[in-house]
């Protein structure tokens, strides 16, 4: 069996980046990938301006605390002020530019306007040169990058852009993946369900999985166990797709129908992984049936998962996941994982990679899902994690183990 690393390594040199771009408007960006780096218009903040409400100051003016200066401007944001004379103060509220001839910016609960006066205020502290006040540039500078190519756009690069004078972003054309599912047991929910039958989740886990990742999925449903409807589900979904996903059917049985498909359909490697859950993985690649082109001898690759659903949510974490990451030119690099203490024992070593639910608790450490079995799907809800625990490894409580959260694997 090849190992996890093994696999994944294999479908990372063949994954392959889109290649067309579009421009898009800003609020149509998010969830994209950004397809050229982009670079700020303009010097971000613009020109130097106060942190707080309060006055700005010469710090000579303010070398003793108590020091009676005089108010001689008053300046609110989206104004500009004129140079500031020694011995004098501006009145100056967040965000507004600091005047010439100022170095500092006393917050106003640390000045007194004096009794009886209204432009006399007592500085009750003594700043130091730069207090207060945002640097011209000192979040962008024009000409410079703003935001690398790669990126996922999530609200606050679209703010980062927005801040940098862009209207629209050239992004990348989202990955277009088909998937279908495959088991004559298997119903769609509010169907009645078939004698043995159970309702299809593999089908809502990896469409929202896709749609997590920022793909165009498209919902192909269930197909029948029969060769012949197989081979022309892999036909359809090829024509207009980068990657084809599907769930059930990758073992050896009679009725798995999947290899023989494909096989005639374009080319498959059936793999055996040491991980748990979630043994079995097909990966390969189906041509595209262009029926107007003879000599277009294009592909779309083919992904297929265990049926379980376990097995599915996990594989598709561990390898669709990063594989999609490389084609929409993002960085497919393992997510952030951190050493945890385990708060149970696991005695029982397998010879193979074990990915349990998991959850951390108050105390700081993690929980384990008490029936890790591949098809109770519930553990994966109720935990907010996986234990990654190594080939033939047992620990007790209180030992620390390698801990990879759901939030990092699916965004």
């Amino acid at each position: 069996m090849l190992t996890a690393q093994q696999a994944l390594e294999h479908l990372l040199v063949n994954a392959q980046v889109v290649a067309e771009t579009e421009r898009v408007a800003m609020q149509a960006a998010l969830g994209r990938v950004l397809a050229e780096d982009v670079k700020s218009l303009v010097d971000v903040p613009p020109v130097d301006n106060t942190a707080m409400d309060g006055y700005a100051v010469r710090t000579a003016d303010t070398q003793i605390s108590g020091s009676v200066l005089k108010i001689t401007q008053r300046i609110p944001a989206g104004s500009m002020g004129v140079a500031l004379d020694p011995g004098t103060v501006a009145r100056i509220f967040t965000g507004a530019p600091v005047p010439l001839g100022a170095d500092a910016v006393v917050m106003q609960e640390d000045c007194a306007i004096l009794e009886g006066s209204a432009d006399q205020v007592q500085v009750n502290t003594t700043p130091v040169a730069g207090q207060w006040i945002r640097r011209r540039g000192e979040d962008l500078t024009a000409g410079k990058t703003a935001l690398a190519a790669g990126i996922f756009l999530r609200p606050q690069e679209l703010g980062v852009a927005a801040s940098a004078g862009l209207t629209h972003l050239q992004v990348r054309r989202r990955v277009k993946v088909a998937a279908f599912f495959t088991g004559d047991e298997l119903s769609l929910p509010g169907q009645p369900l078939k004698p043995g039958g159970i309702y299809n989740s593999n089908r809502d886990t990896l469409l929202a999985c896709l749609r997590s990742l920022g793909c165009e999925p498209t919902d192909l449903g269930i197909v029948p166990d029969r060769l012949d409807a197989t081979r022309e589900a892999l036909r359809k979904a090829s024509k207009d797709h980068d990657l084809i996903i599907t769930s059930g059917g990758v073992s050896v049985g009679e009725e798995d129908h999947i290899k023989p498909a494909v096989m005639a359909e374009g080319r498959l490697d059936l793999w055996q992984i040491a991980i748990k859950p979630g043994k079995p993985l097909a990966f390969g690649a189906v041509r595209k049936s262009d029926q107007t082109d003879p000599s277009n001898l294009s592909e779309a690759w083919f992904m297929g998962l265990p049926g379980n659903p376990v097995s599915s949510f996990v594989t598709f974490l561990l390898f669709v996941r990063p594989f999609i990451l490389k084609l929409q030119g993002r960085d497919p690099s393992p997510p952030p994982s951190y050493w945890m203490r385990a708060d149970f024992d696991w005695l029982k070593a397998d010879r193979r990679n074990e990915f349990l639910r998991v959850k951390m608790n108050f105390q700081g450490g993690l929980d384990l899902f008490p029936n890790q079995s591949s098809g109770v799907l519930t553990s994966a809800a109720w935990g907010d994690g996986l234990l990654d625990c190594p080939p033939g490894q047992a620990f007790k409580a209180g030992d620390m183990v390698k801990y990879i959260p759901f939030n990092a694997l699916l965004t």
